[in-house]
């Protein structure tokens, strides 16, 4: 119990992508759990990720309205202010209603309306502000984290270099909050639960969306690693999954009855398919980077080139600098330069090993229960 006995109501926010939305369920699955809790919300957008994936949670959801901010000024740019400062108003009615207090935001556009309420709603006859903490996921901060660092209590982040960018002195290296399966899950028991040997075994995935360029090289590559031996656990992405089927039809019309292969066009549990594996192939998304590291795998991975602010290829040339990846140039993908890279780590043990090695030593496991510690210690 915390030291006033006093019980806390938390806010949780931040959505649109996985890489916002998981951290968060993290911490708020802590805290649901944690005595000195009373109550706790997530505010996303209803129409966004967030909403179908705290659903499943059970855990109580409240509605912003918000998108993503234009970056050319017109008509465009005057609707989505009216539409922010909606989603202002619906928070400061919230923070009225609910009263929490603390709030943790991971970023996203769709956390903004609630940290701009905290900064200036006022409430309780103590004439106070509420309270709050930001996470930022990547080595480059987001936007929303940069603009609205400054009043935070603390600023929790993955990466030390992206201290360089915020203006707060409160700044903590937590590493990013993952799901607690990562500590306990052992690759034996990963492999079962697929239905997969005790082998080598390769991971592709380029987000739930999927990623083209990936997806080409690996369709080419697929029945020579299966060939050697070498399980595949492949995630296509939605949009791009029945085109895939059609590639390797093509090229290996039995693949179906390859009991290497798996391919799927998402996966819910991605902690049995990255225990499972020994290498991943992936964009570098900073979700997807702490959950590489969790598993203790070695990966190849390829940027998205149009991230936000260049995010996932410095996300990806600071696991290159710790020798805790190997890079490949998203314009550069094909069948060759993947194989290449591919059997450079299948072909020396060594490599592999000491690749696996330096990754695991960049986990934080213990990232959500150092955030949940942190938000306890600025509440009011």
């Amino acid at each position: 119990m915390s030291d006033n006995n006093k019980k806390l109501t938390y806010f949780i926010t931040g959505g649109g992508t996985g890489g916002h939305i998981y951290p968060a369920v993290a911490v708020a699955e802590l805290l649901l759990h944690d005595e000195d809790t009373k109550d706790l919300y997530y505010i996303g957008n209803p129409n966004n990720l967030e909403y179908d994936i705290i659903m499943k949670k059970n855990i109580k959801f409240l509605g912003v309205n918000v998108h993503g901010m234009p970056r050319r000024f017109g008509f465009t740019f005057v609707k989505w202010a009216i539409q922010l400062w909606i989603a202002w108003l619906k928070c400061c009615f919230y923070i009225w209603k609910y009263k929490p207090d603390v709030v943790f935001g991971t970023g996203g556009y769709v956390s903004a309306p609630i940290i701009l309420a905290c900064n200036s709603f006022v409430r309780g006859s103590k004439k106070r502000f509420t309270p709050y903490m930001m996470h930022d996921c990547d080595a480059q901060p987001g936007l929303v984290t940069k603009g609205l660092a400054k009043h935070a209590k603390i600023i929790s982040l993955a990466f030390e270099c992206a201290q360089n960018h915020i203006h707060n002195k409160n700044c903590v290296i937590n590493g990013n909050p993952i799901r607690t399966e990562f500590k306990t899950l052992t690759k034996e028991n990963a492999r079962k639960r697929l239905g997969l040997s005790d082998k080598l075994t390769v991971c592709v995935m380029g987000g739930s969306q999927g990623a083209m360029s990936i997806n080409n090289a690996t369709v080419s590559i697929l029945k020579k690693l299966s060939s050697q031996d070498i399980q595949v656990i492949f995630q296509t992405g939605k949009k791009n999954f029945e085109r895939v089927i059609e590639q390797l039809i093509k090229i290996y019309p039995n693949y179906e009855n390859d009991k290497n292969i798996i391919i799927k066009p998402y996966f819910d549990d991605m902690v049995t398919v990255l225990k499972a594996s020994d290498i991943a192939i992936s964009r570098s998304g900073s979700l997807s980077i702490s959950e590489i590291e969790a598993a203790g795998i070695a990966p190849i991975l390829i940027p998205y080139p149009h991230a936000a602010a260049d995010h996932q290829r410095k996300n990806a040339k600071f696991l290159l600098e710790q020798n805790a990846a190997l890079y490949i140039e998203d314009r550069e993908v094909s069948e060759n330069t993947l194989a290449e890279k591919l059997f450079s780590l299948i072909n020396n043990q060594e490599m592999l090993s000491q690749i696996q090695k330096n990754t695991l030593s960049l986990a934080k496991y213990n990232a959500a229960e150092m955030i949940v510690t942190q938000l306890k210690s600025i509440a009011q």
